[in-house]
């Protein structure tokens, strides 16, 4: 059972916390900005992504207050100096990246109330975050204001000029390594999410492979009541249906062979237990294997 929720009949603060809790997690832009006196602001964003390469695009929203539809320092600073720094922020720092958040009185430096330490950037005038191990220098191509409403978005968008990675973060192949730079995202409410250890998980991407699809599967897999979505994403995933070689290997298994030769066992019983070994087989990476025992029934 759903409920369904009318955005226009319910109040701003109520459509905030369902957006916060259920898109999520989101990556967190810590923004440097400066104003036209030259003083420094640093505030994170999460209402914030990554949107192309040709040109490089990078788009944050520091949205107007719900409670007073005034706007945010960083907004107001890059329409004065439409410049910007986006530093990731990493677990070792997102503690003094909250306490950023605070709404000091304008013209307070963030920098020295969360204790981060300013480095000059190269092509615009805010400052990079030393703390953060990836720095975006930009420059703010447009900004959108989506409404004059307390809770509208201002997108800003954004175009990298430099950015600037610590070396420390990087796999031999010169990419981010995921492991390393422990990156969190917001979740609602007090929440955040660390994207490192067990939480962390790959799923392939078929991109320009090919892929049976879910619908190629037999029926028994389709409606199992054992395998899951995932499961039989992954199933559905492969290139190929299972040869009769594959088959006839698997088959040949001798928890398959036990399986078959239990004359006990109902139809519903057999299929229950090869599901089974279908998830053992997903669980290890023997997609091959797990595909073709489930056409043995």
């Amino acid at each position: 059972m759903f409920k369904s929720i009318d955005p226009s009949k319910i109040n701003h603060s109520e459509l905030h916390k369902l957006m916060l809790g259920a898109i999520a997690p989101r990556p967190v832009a810590f923004a440097s900005t400066i104003d036209a006196e030259g003083r420094p602001n640093l505030s994170p964003f999460s209402f914030f992504n990554a949107f192309g390469v040709n040109p490089s695009t990078i788009i944050f929203s520091p949205s107007r207050r719900g409670r007073d539809n005034t706007t945010k320092d960083t907004y107001d600073n890059i329409k004065q100096i439409p410049e910007v720094v986006i530093n990731a922020v990493t677990y070792s720092m997102v503690e003094q990246v909250s306490l950023a958040s605070t709404e000091f009185p304008k013209g307070v430096n963030e920098f020295e109330k969360s204790g981060f330490t300013p480095i000059a950037s190269d092509k615009v005038r805010p400052f990079r975050v030393m703390e953060s191990p990836v720095q975006w220098e930009c420059k703010v191509r447009q900004v959108i204001e989506t409404g004059t409403g307390g809770g509208a978005a201002n997108l800003v968008i954004c175009e990298v000029l430099l950015v600037h990675v610590n070396e420390e973060m990087l796999d031999a192949h010169g990419l981010i390594d995921t492991q390393r730079i422990d990156l969190v995202g917001r979740m609602g409410g007090d929440y955040y999410v660390r994207a490192h250890g067990n939480s962390l998980f790959e799923v392939e991407k078929p991109l320009s492979k090919p892929a049976i699809g879910i619908d190629a599967l037999t029926a028994s897999l389709r409606n199992s009541p054992l395998l899951t979505g995932n499961e039989l994403g992954k199933l559905g995933s492969a290139e190929s249906v299972p040869t009769p070689l594959e088959i006839a290997r698997v088959a040949e298994l001798s928890e398959i062979k036990e399986i078959f030769e239990n004359l006990i066992l109902t139809h519903e019983a057999k299929l229950e237990k090869l599901h089974n070994l279908i998830r053992i087989a997903l669980s290890e990476g023997r997609k091959r294997d797990a595909l073709a025992i489930g056409y043995l029934l």
